[in-house]
């Protein structure tokens, strides 16, 4: 054969290939406050999206994350901010971390605790990008990022609070609700 590959979509393999017993919860005792983020993945007709895999990433309490580039010193604790939950027949999924501090954005401005979300399923051909900010946070309006998204389309970047330490995020992969992601 001759020439490149073509695209192929995302397949259902994460089950056996990237998903393992506490992938989706915290390593470790890390500082922080910890936080239960639990959701569903939708399609455009609403139907729940059942072997979805969720990705995230993020700083750790003081804002650090763990990795070399982040060039303040590293994290204070073992934490390696990376979660990986899949979700269930229903489209459901959970997550267990801890509350990220903010973190330095474009032009100096800090940005509003969040994770960066990835979202990988059947019939994606790359995987899609988004961000998860907490309700409640006064550090939302100042986001140098959540201000880049219009004001009607930001509420699906909110986590909303449910209760002490429990969070509701449902991603929409397309359609009137669809989450707004980001070019990766």
């Amino acid at each position: 054969m001759t020439g490149a590959t073509p695209f192929q979509t995302v397949g259902p393999f994460f089950r056996f290939g990237l998903v393992f017993d506490g992938c989706s919860e915290i390593v470790g005792s890390p500082d922080g406050a910890r936080v239960t983020i639990e959701g569903t993945v939708r399609d455009g007709a609403g139907a729940p999206v059942p072997d979805a895999l969720i990705e995230t990433w993020q700083a750790d309490s003081s804002g650090r994350y763990h990795h070399p580039e982040d060039g303040r010193a590293g994290t204070a604790t073992a934490f390696d901010g990376f979660r990986r939950a899949p979700t269930d027949p229903e489209g459901r999924f959970s997550l267990t971390t801890v509350m990220p501090g903010p973190v330095p954005g474009p032009g100096n401005r800090q940005q509003a605790p969040h994770l960066v979300v990835g979202v990988f399923a059947r019939g994606l051909l790359t995987r899609l990008v988004t961000r998860l900010y907490f309700d409640g946070e006064a550090a939302n309006d100042q986001d140098p990022i959540l201000e880049l998204v219009p004001a009607d389309r930001a509420p699906t970047l909110i986590a909303k609070r449910v209760a002490d330490g429990r969070y509701r995020f449902d991603i929409v992969l397309q359609g009137k609700d669809e989450t707004v992601f980001f070019a990766p």
